[in-house]
């Protein structure tokens, strides 16, 4: 299967939607320079070959119950980080799990109520993930900076 590269002008389509997903299609023609027609056969052919997806996201700025975790895995073999971090994204709480490189083998980011949520959480979810060496945990207290087409990462 080859991939088709995002052009110009799909790239501008994906620019717009993604500061605001309710744009019409007209407008979004209108600001480009090309037809309604145009934009809406490429939005449509983004999404079926799964290069775009339009959904709607929470504001966790507008969230005063709850922290965001981050939550850093050492694993106790190389060979088995792909294994923990599979098992891993199949826990529903985390909207992020990743392979990373540097000090620790994988990040998870979820929500949760406080710090003795968040150790519940961990010790009962996490460290029991055969594999698991140690982990690590913080909470983030004040967000500078939210670019909400990030936000899939804390659904």
């Amino acid at each position: 299967m080859t991939r088709r590269r995002l052009d110009d002008v799909d790239r501008a389509i994906v620019n717009r939607l993604s500061q605001d997903a309710r744009t019409s299609n007209r407008q979004i023609a209108a600001e480009l320079g090309v037809t309604e027609g145009t934009v809406r056969a490429r939005v449509k052919r983004m999404e079926e070959k799964k290069q775009i997806r339009i959904t709607a996201f929470t504001n966790i700025d507008r969230f005063r119950d709850v922290c965001l975790a981050y939550i850093w895995v050492e694993v106790e073999r190389t060979s088995q980080v792909r294994e923990v971090a599979r098992k891993m994204a199949t826990i529903r709480e985390l909207g992020f799990v990743g392979e990373m490189l540097g000090r620790s083998d994988i990040l998870a980011i979820t929500m949760v109520r406080d710090h003795e949520h968040l150790a519940e959480f961990v010790y009962g979810q996490i460290s029991s993930i055969p594999g698991v060496r140690r982990t690590e945990s913080t909470l983030g207290v004040n967000f500078v900076k939210h670019d909400y087409r990030m936000a899939r990462i804390v659904q």
